[in-house]
Parts: structure tokens; sequence; C-alpha cells
């Protein structure tokens, strides 16, 4: 996927806005972190502790959890793993977000 998908998928919804700066885009929903990029070519993604257990059980080439976020609702997303995957990702943090 290309920052400007997930642009497309995160501005679709409501609330949702790009913030950030060049090199670091990130979208929030009332100023609350959804997905942001990361190291090249990933994205972090923040999800409740359920719902990022689920995306690494049901995709772990598309997901992956550094350790230093080990203790924090933050998923890894590898832009070149599976889209529609990391849609959803972006739904449940935005809805998670949304609380």
């Amino acid at each position: 996927m290309t920052l400007d998908e997930i642009d497309a998928i995160a501005s679709a919804l409501a609330g949702c806005r790009r913030k950030g700066h060049p090199g670091r885009a990130a979208w929030y929903v009332d100023n609350r972190l959804v997905v942001r990029q990361d190291e090249p070519g990933t994205l972090m993604v923040r999800v409740d502790f359920p719902d990022r257990e689920q995306l690494l059980t049901e995709d772990p080439d598309t997901f992956g959890l550094p350790p230093r976020w080990e203790k924090h609702r933050k998923l890894q997303a590898d832009l070149d793993g599976d889209p529609r995957a990391i849609a959803r990702a972006i739904r449940l943090a935005w809805q998670h977000q949304r609380r």
C-alpha cells in the first residue's frame, strides 16, 4: 500500500484527519492518534490489546509487534502486507479512539 491509499482509507472515516509533517504523516480523530508512518515501509496503528492480538494471529505476515511496543496499544503494519487487513486495522483503531 501507499501512503495515498492509507490517506484515502483513514480520511474516509468520520472525523479522521491527516496531520503530521513531511516524512511522518499521521491521522487523528478528535486529536487522538489512529495511525502514523513509522519506520520506512511500515505504519504504527493504535489498536486495543484484544484487537492487536487478533490481528497478529490472523495475519502475521502483515503485522508485527516490536518489543518496545509490547506494553502499549500499538501494532506495526507492513505496507507490503495485505491491504484488506491494514484497512481493517485502521478502522479498528479509529473505533477505539472514538470511545
